[in-house]
C-alpha cells in the first residue's frame, strides 16, 4: 500500500478527466484528495537506458499534443502581445550582456569566468541577433492570423518527469495548461540539452506532429535566446555557469542549422 502524496497546487482531476476523454490516460491515478493533499497511486519506474527513455518520452509527448490539439479564434492583439514580450526579453538580455562586458572591459585582470565570457561574447550576440531577426519575421507572418493551434501541454517537462512500468506516464502535472505545443519542446530542450542529441529527438516528435512554418520560426527564436548567467559567489561555479551558456548556444546551432535547411527546402 504505497502512495505518492503531494500538496494540491491545481485542480488536476478535471484536467485528467479531460485527457481521459481525449484518449490520453498516461498519468498516475488520483486515489483521493484530503487536507489539501492529493494521493496518487505509486508507480515503480523500471530501469531503462536514458537514451531510450528520452525517445519514449518524446513519443508520448507527441501523443499528448496530437490528442488534445484544438484551434482557437483570436484577435490581432494576441500575437502582438507575444511579439512584444519576446522582443522585450531579447532586448533585456542584450542589455544584461552589454553591462557585463562594460564591467569586464574596465578591468586590467579579469577573472577566469569573465575572460571566458569575453572570448565567447560574439556567439552570444550572434544568437541574440538571430532571435531578434526571427521574431520580427515571425510576427510579420502571423499578425493577420485569426486562429492559433493549441494543445494541453505538460509545461514542466524533464526526463525525470517521465516514468514507465506496464505503460508510460508523465508525472508532476502541477503546471499544466492549454498553450502552444512548442513550449513543451522548449522546456524539455532547456532541461536536457547537454545530455542528448535533440536534432534526432525533434525529428521523432515531428513524425506525429509536424510544425507549421510559424511554429518552427517561433520555436527556433525562443531556443536561441540565451539565459542570463546564474550568479554564484565561488569563481569555480561562475566558470561552470558561463561555460553552460556557451555550450547551450553551440548545441542550439545544430538545431538551427537542421531546421533552417528544411525551411529553405520547403519553399
Amino acid at each position: 500500500n504505497k502512495y505518492v502524496i503531494k500538496k494540491k497546487k491545481k485542480e488536476l482531476k478535471e484536467i485528467f478527466d479531460y485527457l481521459q476523454s481525449r484518449s490520453f490516460n498516461y498519468f498516475p491515478k488520483i486515489l483521493k484528495e484530503e487536507n489539501n493533499n492529493i494521493y496518487y497511486e505509486y508507480i515503480k519506474d523500471i530501469n531503462e537506458p536514458r537514451e531510450q527513455k528520452i525517445i519514449d518520452l518524446i513519443i508520448l509527448l507527441s501523443i499528448l499534443h496530437h490528442e488534445t490539439e484544438i484551434y482557437k479564434e483570436i484577435d490581432t492583439d494576441y500575437y502582438k502581445e507575444i511579439y512584444e514580450k519576446i522582443n522585450n526579453q531579447i532586448d533585456e538580455t542584450y542589455k544584461y550582456y552589454n553591462n557585463l562586458m562594460d564591467n569586464i572591459d574596465k578591468k586590467i585582470y579579469p577573472s577566469p569566468s569573465e575572460y571566458l565570457l569575453s572570448k565567447n561574447i560574439s556567439i552570444v550576440y550572434n544568437a541574440l541577433n538571430y532571435s531578434k531577426n526571427n521574431i520580427y519575421n515571425w510576427y510579420n507572418l502571423v499578425k493577420e492570423n485569426k486562429q492559433i493551434k493549441l494543445a494541453t501541454i505538460h509545461n514542466n517537462l524533464d526526463i525525470s518527469h517521465y516514468i514507465k512500468n506496464e505503460k508510460p506516464y508523465f508525472i508532476s502535472w502541477d503546471k499544466t495548461k492549454i498553450d502552444m505545443p512548442i513550449y513543451d519542446l522548449i522546456k524539455l530542450y532547456k532541461n536536457n540539452y547537454l545530455e542528448f542529441d535533440f536534432v534526432d529527438i525533434i525529428k521523432i516528435y515531428l513524425k506525429k506532429n509536424p510544425l507549421k512554418k510559424e511554429e518552427t520560426i517561433l520555436f527556433l527564436t525562443l531556443i536561441s535566446i540565451p539565459d542570463k548567467i546564474e550568479n554564484k559567489k565561488e569563481e569555480y561555479n561562475r566558470v561552470i555557469n558561463t561555460k553552460k551558456i556557451i555550450d547551450y548556444i553551440n548545441k542550439t546551432k545544430d538545431i538551427l542549422k537542421e531546421y533552417s535547411i528544411k525551411q529553405e527546402t520547403n519553399k
